[in-house]
């Protein structure tokens, strides 16, 4: 035996099993099954017999407790592998009967199963069980189960087991090495970005120009064929299949793709066609139809050689692929989520030929059920198979074979960006059994005329609302962690949306409430610029923009271009809307909301931002101006009747206490108090009058924008604020309708810039201002040394603080308690409802499905009905 066998030989044994999947040890009583388990795997993956036996009869060797045992066992396997979790059953599973149960587990759950195999001395066992007082069946046990194993292991492989390892006595046990090894499917490393191309069918000619309009150069071999195809910015190619039949140069389209997936810049799924040309290759019998005829003919004209290669290519291209860690998936018909990564022969005929109800249509072809209009999943799926009109989104799905060869077009979608990139065909080269047809929505209606948006509905389901009295609540993912709220609050959500929201279609985004400073050690103030630069300070943020804050109303403007750009991304009939805080119409006049939306419109015209954006849509956040145009009724009762009862009552108490004192009754301190509560409403009275004018339609309306939040394909979270502070002056500069923002960029670290922040502010809010924002100049985005930071911190100036806390809050003792409110909690739904924003903008950007948007949007909606100090 030469070096190099003796070094194999005595080399542990690597044991591959699957990331995701069931792993079955096998073993007689005492084969070191749970010792092996407990050395190569997580407490959490095994699931052992012994222990559902001690679960369901407090006693692991309770021999009339195993049928209750192993019932629990399969469902613990069921619910685990459903979730997509490595399980490892630790069992005897020596008979076929108990490794069936199991294998039809893994098949239910698309799953590949995988047997390690125990096999020690019988002698050794049994020495092992005597050893333990625990074990007290006879020695025939191990007899009768090594006799089962025995007869077990040369039919594993037959009884649906992908992987079978045996590993003989105690040294090669001990000695073996397990490695997780991840799906064929699963690449979801590799991010793009990515030009994925529907249904070539044989059309070379197409292809070639498409990639080079997509930017590829390609390779040519001595003959002039295409060999290859490389982008020079790093993209990769990937090919839905049925690259083959119908076309006129099968051969050259997989010359043309075998070379770049060889190269390493393309994927390639396989189609139904190539699935039925390598059965035909390999020699089974089938019928020679739906152009596969044209394909053999032209293949019998190339070499052997050839030949050979687009077997062996064809052959291995598997179902589908989950790219982008998980955002994307590409299979030739689709796949449904709870298949995205799986491994099965129903997952691949499902991503091969989709989901059909076994009937044929007057053309003699599959009915296909519309799997992609109940899509619910977070992965964007792409796919071809079904030729259509156009290439339209459709629940975060996308059909890419738009008829090439019948004449239509051939379609490549560049992710992430998704945009679209169409040639024509050069000519009808094979007639389609059935016309290409347009899709419909779910509601019956043609997408003729206009682009679809990535979904167009949203179901009670889908913002989690269940059949329980308080609901299941939300649980949304985002990229800062994950947010919840609970089922009463989503009910509660789900009353004012379901009642008074606009049109869904609109609400790409709410804003978040906001966060005041710290509480200011400053005498006679609640609040001062000081206590939020130290904040920001602490977090590591340098530089902060402070932001006049406007006393209106915030609004959220979305505005269209023109009535195709609404109707393509929004809603038909309308060019853009001005939306509230929770969703509801800004303006309970259409006419005024209509008219506000156009003057805002015409100023993005006017800056020529459509232009400068690259956009046909924008949408801002700011306030309306005044006040009292939305909140007048609030005013008028809670506000001025306040101030009315005051007027009315204190110089009465005056005049009373007045006489009393020439009576001679000493009521100095109590007069005291009411000339001092005199002047503090007089003062109540004139802030609120300060934010009231009167307004007419919508003359006298001003808007104050402060942030571009998105625009077609962007959401601007992560520019800096002085750029939306340079967009919000274009507006301004465009239109009497926009008003500026006053600002200053403060240094945070330097105590002179901070002084001469502070000394901004008191000129603001002795004018008459509410106070100032401050916010990271870095944007939206910031983050400091322990991650996102609050996107702003209002600080409000001590006037405006009456008709918040009461005329009479600077009083020493109301000050006093009042510094000990509790701002943890609004702090902390400030930033929860923060990062729901910035997540649900993320995903419109995205063109992520409506449904996906909202879950969110509604539940930052649900978050405001949580119990906090509406105060603060």
């Amino acid at each position: 035996m030469s070096d190099d066998e003796r070094a194999a030989a005595t080399a542990p044994r690597v044991l591959g099993v699957p990331e995701m999947g069931l792993v079955v040890l096998i073993g007689v009583s005492g084969s070191g099954k749970s010792t092996f388990a407990a050395r190569h795997f997580r407490p959490t993956q095994v699931i052992g017999s012994d222990y559902c036996r001690g679960l369901v009869s407090d006693d692991e060797n309770d021999q009339s407790a195993s049928a209750d045992a192993f019932a629990l066992l399969h469902t613990i396997v069921d619910i685990r592998l459903r979730r997509g979790l490595l399980t490892v059953v630790d069992a005897t599973n020596v008979q076929s009967k108990a490794r069936a149960q199991l294998v039809r587990v893994a098949k239910d759950n698309d799953v590949l199963c995988t047997a390690i195999v125990l096999d020690v001395p019988e002698a050794l066992a049994v020495q092992r069980n005597r050893e333990r007082p625990d074990r007290d069946f006879g020695d025939h046990v191990i007899r009768r189960q090594r006799r089962d194993l025995r007869q077990s292991v040369k039919r594993l492989d037959r009884e649906g087991f992908r992987r079978v390892h045996v590993l003989r006595g105690p040294e090669e046990i001990d000695a073996a090495v397990v490695e997780t090894e991840k799906g064929w499917t699963d690449k979801r490393e590799l991010t793009g970005p990515f030009d994925i191309v529907g249904d070539v069918h044989g059309c070379r000619e197409e292809l070639e120009e498409l990639l080079t309009g997509l930017g590829y150069e390609l390779a040519r071999d001595e003959r002039g064929r295409a060999t290859g195809a490389r982008h020079p910015e790093g993209r990769t190619a990937v090919f839905v299949g049925d690259l083959v039949d119908r076309g006129p140069d099968s051969p050259g389209v997989l010359r043309l793709v075998m070379g770049m997936v060889a190269d390493g810049d393309a994927l390639c799924v396989s189609g139904n066609h190539e699935n039925k040309l390598v059965r035909v290759l390999k020699g089974a019998k089938a019928r020679i139809t739906h152009g596969l005829e044209v394909t053999l003919e032209q293949m019998a004209a190339e070499s052997d050689e050839f030949r050979r290669e687009v077997l062996a290519f064809c052959d291995g291209l598997i179902s589908h692929y989950v790219l982008d860690e998980g955002r994307l998936v590409v299979a030739h018909a689709g796949l449904k989520e709870e298949y995205h990564g799986r491994a099965s022969g129903r997952v691949r005929s499902f991503a091969l030929y989709g989901q059909t109800t076994g009937e044929s249509d007057e053309y003699g072809l599959p009915v296909r059920l519309p799997w992609a209009r109940d899509y619910r999943g977070k992965a964007a799926v792409v796919y071809g198979h079904v030729p259509t009109v156009k290439a339209e989104w459709l629940n975060n799905t996308i059909c890419l074979d738009t008829g090439c060869v019948f004449g239509g077009k051939l379609t490549a979608l560049r992710y992430p960006e998704r945009e679209l990139v169409e040639v024509a065909a050069h000519e009808v080269w094979y007639e389609p059994t059935r016309p290409l047809q347009e899709d419909v929505r779910p509601g019956g209606e043609s997408s003729s005329g206009t682009e679809r948006g990535p979904g167009d509905t949203v179901d009670i389901t889908d913002v989690g609302v269940g059949a329980s009295d308080s609901g299941p609540g939300l649980s949304v993912a985002t990229e800062h962690g994950t947010v919840r709220a609970d089922g009463g609050s989503t009910l509660a959500a789900l009353e004012v949306m379901s009642r008074f929201a606009v049109d869904p279609r609109w609400l790409l985004y709410l804003p978040p409430t906001m966060a005041p400073a710290p509480t200011s050690a400053e005498p006679g103030l609640l609040e001062h610029p000081r206590e939020a630069f130290g904040s920001y300070r602490g977090s590591g943020i340098g530089q902060v923009v402070c932001q006049e804050k406007h006393m209106g109303s915030r609004a959220v403007a979305v505005l269209c271009k023109d009535e195709a750009a609404a109707a393509r991304r929004f809603v038909p009939g309308r060019t853009g809307t001005l939306y509230t805080r929770t969703g509801r119409p800004f303006f309970t006049d259409p006419e005024v909301q209509a008219e506000v939306v156009d003057r805002l419109r015409q100023a993005v015209t006017d800056a020529g931002l459509w232009e400068k954006l690259g956009t046909d849509w924008i949408a801002l956040d700011g306030e309306v101006l005044p006040w009292s145009a939305k909140a007048r009724a609030l005013i008028r009762e809670q506000y001025a009747s306040v101030g009315a009862a005051a007027r009315a009552a204190l110089p009465a108490a005056a005049e009373a206490l007045a006489a009393a004192a020439g009576r001679g009754l000493d009521v100095g301190a109590l007069a005291d108090t009411v000339a001092r509560r005199e002047e503090q409403m007089a003062e109540f009275s004139r802030v609120y009058r300060r934010y009231s004018w009167d307004t007419d339609g919508a003359a006298g309306l001003q808007y104050a924008p402060f942030m571009l939040l998105a625009a077609e394909g962007h959401e601007y979270t992560g520019t800096d604020h002085l750029w939306h502070m340079a967009v919000a002056e274009q507006l301004a500069e465009a239109s009497g309708l926009v008003r500026p923002t006053r600002y200053l960029v403060v240094d945070t670290t330097d105590p002179a810039a901070c002084d001469a922040a502070a000394d901004w502010w008191r000129d603001l809010v002795a004018a008459g201002g509410e106070g100032i924002v401050v916010k990271p100049v870095l944007g939206a985005r910031a983050t400091g040394r322990k991650g996102l930071v609050q996107p702003g911190l209002k600080v409000r100036g001590p006037e405006y603080l009456r008709i918040i806390y009461g005329a009479d809050y600077t009083d020493p003792d109301r000050l006093a308690v009042l510094r000990d409110r509790n701002l943890g909690r609004k702090t902390g739904l400030a930033m929860r409802e923060h990062k729901l924003g910035l997540e649900a903008l993320a995903r419109h950007a995205r063109r992520e499905p409506l449904w996906r948007v909202h879950e969110p949007v509604f539940t930052t909606l649900a978050l405001e009905s949580e119990p906090v100090d509406p105060r603060l």
